[in-house]
């Protein structure tokens, strides 16, 4: 894991002349940080996100990500609403700010119905699915994929409103593949920035002559089971088939 620069010393940041104070740490990966801040002149609530930039690949990544917030205006695609790269101490942060949406991911709403033995009603199914392909259109038809849609990259909001985020990942759509060294390349990507429990099957074995596109963010495996948090929502995989 990476070090992170310690904002919480601080007490506040500024991004774009504004001052925003630290309130406590929301989550945590591999290399970023989300923590959750409050707009000290607005009294509002956001989430800022934190990429340790090692490199200047990890730069240019973090700088992609940036773009493709800024490239979409859409109810079901999280919006960036500042961002800023901060050098310390020879070390370099992307800050993504962004909006907070309380009620957290379809990850953890489903892990709350769970724990109570409970079951998502059908009507909210459908609604959070029509949601997210709203959101995947929008992302498709710029020419784009998400490349790792799973229930951790989905936030819900009080009215079952989801909305796409972790947009790190996003790439051109189509991607011609021209011989196995580029086949490798697409592979050995995907390892990286695709989950694996989520990862359309052409992901694993790239052909050496073939083109991958936007439909790595719609599959569905009709045999043999579905990713085990998704056992609830069997009835939105039945849809994809269609």
């Amino acid at each position: 894991m990476g070090q992170a620069l310690c904002i919480c010393s601080r007490g506040a940041i500024t991004i774009d002349n504004k001052k925003y104070y630290f309130v406590q740490k929301l989550d945590e990966g591999g290399f970023s940080y989300v923590d959750l801040v409050e707009g000290a002149k607005d009294g509002r609530f956001y989430a800022l996100k934190r990429i340790l930039c090692h490199d200047r690949q990890a730069r240019q990544e973090a700088q992609t990500e940036v773009e493709m917030h800024q490239m979409f205006n859409h109810r079901n695609i999280l919006s960036l609403v500042a961002y800023a790269f901060v050098d310390s101490r020879g070390k370099t942060e992307a800050w993504l700010l962004l909006p907070y949406i309380r009620k957290g991911t379809l990850w953890s709403v489903l892990e709350k119905l769970r724990d109570k033995g409970s079951l998502m009603p059908e009507n909210q199914i459908l609604k959070i699915f029509s949601g997210i392909c709203s959101g995947l259109k929008v992302i498709h038809d710029k020419g784009y994929a998400h490349r790792d849609l799973k229930p951790t990259n989905v936030l819900l909001d009080e009215g079952d409103r989801p909305v796409l985020m972790d947009l790190g990942s996003m790439n051109c759509a189509r991607i011609e593949v021209r011989g196995s060294r580029e086949a490798m390349t697409v592979q050995d990507w995907a390892a990286q920035r695709c989950t694996i429990s989520y990862r359309a099957p052409e992901l694993f074995n790239v052909e050496s002559h073939c083109i991958i596109d936007e439909r790595t963010d719609i599959w569905v495996k009709p045999q043999g089971g579905l990713p085990p948090d998704l056992s609830m929502l069997a009835s939105l995989f039945s849809i994809f088939s269609l």
